[in-house]
């Protein structure tokens, strides 16, 4: 048997930030993981990977336009063996710092598939090994939702694992979810060759964020893609010889097409129900969500939860600060998650961030905001780079001013809404932001500008007229 003061289960940006802080903080800490490397699926099947192939992507386009700069590379060509290889060794390099991380904080790391016999002990999955544990964090994650109306079986039917192993580029691919993961990998195959078909259920891709945050993205893949049909459904799939003969039920859609590959991004579901919790006395909802309070404890004091399994937004840099707070509290020290906004980003060609109340929340909620839009084109920085389609919104409380949400279509917008979140962290209002000075010329100038556009002190513009 093997003893824990804490036990973290799942070894992602959660888990393994869990684990070492609770280290840190001196427990004697067990990090078990049911894959053979650690990392849980950001790491290895997902964030990293995606982005180490989109900046492949990048730099395929932009050789393809370097030629308005007055530079021409000649024709591309791609070595997809040397893709894969680059995108892996990015992934081991990572995942053996973490192996290494752990074992300088003297975290024992154990491989297997946890199962909760009690509220103090777990098994591992096929074989006798136990491990009794003071307090559990869970960090087990989520997976692919995969539909049962959909052939998976077949090879040429993809979900986002398989689409990053890059077996083949495909002529023909279609996209089911025009959600992030779905345009970030039709944005890495599009680069590579492939013929990209996007098809969303909803009215506009990317649904979470404002329409015309999205708008910039949307107007340049439509030139850049074969199709993009929304308000549509996908009602059956058939494998063929020839293909995924696919059927299609919406205004502008064909009845059926056939293509090479499919890709199908339509969410992931959380792992609560895979790990035996219910012998711990944990709550799991039918979906397999546990609850946590703002402490990170579950139903049953000794059980911690963070990251995908606690709910939505599922992603890294919201667990990772759960984790800090799980880790915490058990130690003793005081501590809670009170986020004020969680930043989400799509690391599409323009990149797509928002962070704080979207437009579409502030108008449902009723709350009366002010909005300041400064569209790229006017930025220096943009234009020298020759990217002018980009913008940056500002949304402000109509009587205090107070910054409520931002959003940023354009390159880097990543990168810069981390300026917008700290701003409603501290909350700081539209003077803060445009009073602030920023350099010149930079994409990060674009959100003060956005405030300007409120106060009506643009000068790169005219300014709005004000409302009487």
């Amino acid at each position: 048997m093997i003893k824990a003061q804490v036990l973290v289960i799942g070894s992602g940006p959660g888990g393994y930030t869990a684990a070492f802080r609770a280290a840190d903080l001196g427990k004697e800490v067990v990090l078990v993981e049911k894959y053979e490397s650690l990392g849980g699926v950001c790491l290895n099947v997902g964030c990293i990977p995606s982005k180490s192939l989109l900046h492949t992507a990048q730099i395929i386009n932009e050789a393809k336009h370097a030629s308005q700069l007055g530079i021409s590379f000649g024709d591309t060509k791609i070595d997809i063996d040397g893709v894969r290889k680059s995108k892996e060794s990015i992934v081991n390099k990572l995942t053996a710092g973490i192996q290494a991380l752990a074992k300088a904080r003297k975290v024992k790391v154990v491989m297997g598939h946890a199962k909760f016999l009690s509220k103090n002990q777990v098994s591992l999955e096929g074989t006798d090994e136990v491990i009794e544990f003071e307090h559990c964090i869970i960090a087990a994650g989520s997976r692919v939702t995969k539909m049962p109306m959909f052939p998976f079986n077949d090879e040429r039917v993809m979900d986002s694992t398989d689409a990053l192993m890059m077996d083949d580029i495909p002529k023909r691919l279609l996209v089911v979810g025009g959600g992030i993961i779905g345009l970030e990998m039709a944005t890495i195959y599009d680069a590579l060759g492939s013929e990209i078909t996007i098809v969303e259920l909803e009215g506009q891709i990317i649904s979470a964020a404002d329409k015309d945050i999205v708008s910039p993205l949307l107007k340049r893949i439509k030139k850049n893609y074969a199709n993009i049909f929304l308000n549509t459904k996908v009602t059956k799939m058939t494998a063929s010889k020839k293909g995924i003969k696919v059927n299609f039920e919406g205004k502008d859609a064909p009845k059926t097409d056939t293509f090479d590959k499919v890709l199908v991004a339509v969410g992931r579901s959380p792992n609560g129900q895979m790990i035996g919790a219910e012998n711990a006395g944990v709550n799991v909802d039918q979906n397999g969500f546990i609850s946590a309070n703002n402490q990170m404890q579950t139903n049953v004091d000794n059980i911690f939860a963070i990251g995908d399994i606690v709910g939505q937004p599922m992603l890294a840099h919201k667990a990772t600060h759960e984790a800090k707070v799980a880790a915490e509290v058990i130690c003793g020290q005081k501590s809670g998650f009170d986020a004020l906004t969680i930043p989400s980003v799509a690391y599409t060609d323009p990149e797509v961030a928002w962070t704080g109340k979207t437009e579409k929340e502030l108008t449902e909620e009723g709350i009366k905001f002010d909005k300041g839009v400064f569209p790229w084109a006017a930025s220096g920085r943009s234009l020298s780079i020759g990217r002018s389609e980009g913008v940056s919104k500002g949304l402000f409380d109509a009587k205090s001013g107070k910054i409520l949400g931002m959003g940023i279509c354009g390159t880097n917008a990543g990168d810069l809404i981390s300026e917008a979140s700290l701003a409603i962290e501290m909350g700081c209002d539209m003077s803060d932001i445009a009073l602030t000075i920023h350099a010149h010329p930079t994409l990060s100038e674009t959100t003060a500008f956005a405030a300007e556009m409120v106060e009506g002190t643009i000068t790169d513009l005219m300014p709005p007229k004000k409302k009487k």
